[in-house]
């Protein structure tokens, strides 16, 4: 019987999948990982004919993933899908199970960060060694309005320290970003350039594994970082992936031009922007200042 990790190694294989870039990579392999090992009524999915995989039981492993957290469901299932339409195109299959499943959407969060609540993880982050590249990752998110996910794979070609400036390719638009790096974080970096300049990441999980540095990968880095904001004595409704959001919010309520933020952000469309230019009486008292001086 041709199971389905018989699928997934031809996948793995295919030009479609190796020409991924690498972080790309390591997270199809997680989101496959999860589904393969995902039990439905007694049976492990890995262990399904994938010519005869029953589209009820994709249905109810999404409905398993979606418990634990929609916006990861609906990863899982992406990759999941892209494996079994590699089977369709090498005519492997005749069905992908999860091709007409419907994803369940995730309200748009729009939970920011006060000023204090950063300058308390940073605080607390910083005071101990094993949390410091936690709250670096953090404080870099915050400070570039960049995602978490692309600030924990960060390099050191990446950093300019002649120009005090950082490039950024980042992983969701392709975006290049180029941006100055405030006199704090700046300070940070040195610092850890020094501790850490020996291998690639800037900032890499503390300790090494087999004598290897490695990035913290998209499932640990939460639950890090939701354990060092419970130390930090954060309220359990803010989250590290906030804190993008929470510095554009704060460039839209000082009054930054759509075009400037843009910049900043790696956003082509405005409308991507449009999100965070919520309805604030600071932003509101900005504009009808602004206007009276015009």
């Amino acid at each position: 019987m041709p199971q389905v990790t018989t699928l997934v190694d031809d996948y793995y294989k295919s030009y479609d999948y190796r020409n991924l870039r690498d972080d790309t990579k390591r997270q199809y392999k997680y989101h496959i990982s999860v589904m393969l090992n995902t039990e439905v009524d007694g049976v492990k999915l890995s262990t399904l004919d994938y010519k005869k995989f029953p589209t009820r039981m994709a249905k109810e492993a999404y409905n398993q993933w979606c418990e634990k957290g929609i916006h990861m469901a609906n990863h899982i299932m992406s990759a999941s899908r892209l494996m079994f339409n590699h089977g369709l195109r090498m005519e492997l299959c005749t069905i992908n199970p999860f091709e007409n499943i419907r994803r369940r959407t995730v309200e748009r969060r729009k939970t920011v960060w006060g000023r204090e609540d950063v300058q308390r993880l940073l605080e607390v982050a910083y005071s101990d060694f094993s949390t410091r590249n936690i709250g670096l990752i953090a404080h870099m998110a915050y400070e570039w309005c960049q995602r978490l996910g692309d600030m924990r794979m960060l390099t050191w070609d990446n950093i300019d320290f002649e120009t005090q400036t950082v490039e950024i390719e980042q992983s969701k638009r392709h975006a290049d970003v180029h941006l100055p790096i405030e006199n704090d974080l700046f300070d940070m970096l040195k610092q850890q350039e020094q501790d850490f300049g020996f291998q690639q990441y800037i900032a890499p999980r503390p300790y090494p594994i087999n004598g290897e540095y490695s990035p913290y990968s998209l499932t640990k880095l939460p639950k890090y970082g939701r354990r060092l904001m419970n130390e930090a004595g954060l309220s359990k409704e803010l989250r590290l992936s906030d804190l993008r959001r929470t510095g554009v919010t704060e460039m839209v309520e000082a009054g930054v031009g759509m075009g400037q933020i843009m910049s900043v952000t790696g956003h082509v469309n405005p409308a991507s922007v449009k999100p965070y230019m919520k309805n604030t009486l600071k932003s509101a008292e900005l504009a009808l200042t602004t206007r009276k001086k015009a």
